[in-house]
C-alpha cells in the first residue's frame, strides 16, 4: 500500500507516520512537510520506507504539485492533518481577511489534496479518507477558536460527502477528533495551564499524539470497511 499523511513530520502527524510506518514495513508512506526538515530527515533514517516531501500550504505551485504527485503515484491511504497554525484570537476582532486567509491556506489545499485522491481512487475502485478534527467540535469551544473550529466544521461536513458519494468505489471516508495533546500546535501555552489540565484529569495525564495515531492506525486496516465514522478521543481518553 501506499500512504500519504500531510504535516507528517511533526507533534500528531510524526506519530502518525511512525505508527503506519512500523506496521506496515513493506509500504511506502509519504509524508508532507513545511519546516519540520531535521524531523523528515530522522523518519527517514529510521523508517526506510518513508519518504518526506516539503510543501507550503500557502504555496500554490507546492499544491499543484502533490496534487500531481498524488495521480501520477496512486495513493491508498490519505491521512489529512496539515494545519499551517492556530492563531488564537477573539471572533469580535477578527479581520476579514484573517478568515479568507485560513480558508485559503488550510481547507481550499486540503479540498484539492482529497479531490485529487478521490479521482485515482475512484479508478483503483479502493481508497481510505482520514482526516483529523477536534473533540473541541463536541464541546464548547476554547476562547480564540472561532476560525479554527469552524474550518474543522467545515472539513466534518466535506467528509460525509465524500464518505457518501465515493462508498459505491469501495472509498471509505473517516474522521478523528482528538483532546487536547501536547504539540507544537500549542507551544505557546503556559506550561502552568497544561499542569492545571493534568491536574483535573480524571487519570491525571493528557492525551499523546501515540495514544491518537493508534486510532488513526486503526482505520487503516485495509481489511476494514468502516465508513462515515467520527471518532472523538474526549479529554478522558475514552472513544466515543
Amino acid at each position: 500500500m501506499k500512504f500519504l499523511i500531510t504535516g507528517g513530520a511533526s507533534g500528531l502527524g510524526n506519530a502518525i507516520t511512525c505508527a503506519i510506518a512500523k506496521t506496515y514495513p513493506g509500504s511506502k508512506v509519504y509524508f508532507t512537510y513545511h519546516s519540520s526538515i531535521e524531523n523528515a530527515k530522522e523518519l527517514e533514517r529510521q523508517f526506510g520506507n518513508t519518504n518526506g516531501m516539503q510543501c507550503d500550504f500557502t504555496s500554490e505551485s507546492n499544491i499543484s504539485e502533490l496534487c500531481d504527485f498524488i495521480r501520477d503515484t496512486g495513493i491508498d491511504i490519505l491521512v489529512n492533518n496539515a494545519i499551517t497554525g492556530l492563531n488564537k484570537q477573539y471572533f469580535h476582532k477578527t479581520s476579514e481577511s484573517y478568515f479568507i486567509d485560513c480558508f485559503a491556506h488550510d481547507i481550499l489545499p486540503v479540498l484539492r489534496i482529497t479531490q485529487a485522491f478521490i479521482l485515482q481512487a475512484r479508478e483503483a475502485r479502493f481508497g481510505k479518507i482520514i482526516t483529523i478534527l477536534s473533540a473541541a467540535l463536541n464541546s464548547t469551544p476554547p476562547i480564540g477558536w472561532s476560525v479554527y473550529l469552524a474550518n474543522k466544521a467545515y472539513l466534518l461536513s466535506m467528509h460525509k460527502s465524500w464518505a457518501t458519494e465515493n462508498k459505491d468505489f469501495n472509498i471509505t471516508s473517516n474522521c478523528v477528533s482528538p483532546g487536547f495533546m501536547v504539540t507544537p500546535l500549542h507551544g505557546d501555552l503556559d506550561e502552568r495551564i497544561i499542569e492545571d489540565m493534568v491536574n483535573n484529569h480524571p487519570f491525571k495525564q493528557l492525551l499523546t499524539v501515540e495514544d491518537t495515531a493508534q486510532v488513526v492506525l486503526s482505520l487503516c486496516n485495509p481489511e476494514l470497511m468502516q465508513n462515515d465514522q467520527h471518532i472523538i478521543i474526549d479529554s478522558s481518553q475514552n472513544i466515543k
